[in-house]
């Protein structure tokens, strides 16, 4: 149990590490980079969606309704500092905690 404890700690400083570097390239280029976007529902041709985003500093979940004869809307918004957005989505999904690691890796290359 111990092991795992330490583990999370370290995938957790690992990511704060890369939203940090990520965040210096968004501050460079004013260009937010795109974390991940999760299809919630789809009907028709509209559709509903998070997209979470790496700002200058911040990490941004927004839930997007959007598609077909509907203007696309913004219903929630979740603003979240570099430091505790990592902890937040080891709880809420591993298998995306890993997915934005990657996807951070790549891009930092």
């Amino acid at each position: 149990m111990v092991k795992q404890i330490s583990l999370d700690a370290w995938q957790i400083k690992h990511l704060t590490d890369l939203l940090r570097q990520g965040s210096l390239i968004v501050a460079k280029t004013n260009s937010p980079i795109v974390l991940y976007r999760q299809t919630i529902e789809e009907e028709e041709n509209s559709y509903e969606e998070i997209v979470c985003t790496l700002a200058s500093n911040y990490v941004i979940e927004q839930l997007v309704t959007s598609g077909g004869p509907l203007v696309p809307n913004f219903n929630q918004q979740f603003v979240f500092t570099l430091e505790e957005y990592p902890g937040r989505l080891m709880r809420k999904s591993r298998d995306q905690f890993l997915q934005v690691v990657s996807l951070l890796e790549d891009h930092l290359k």
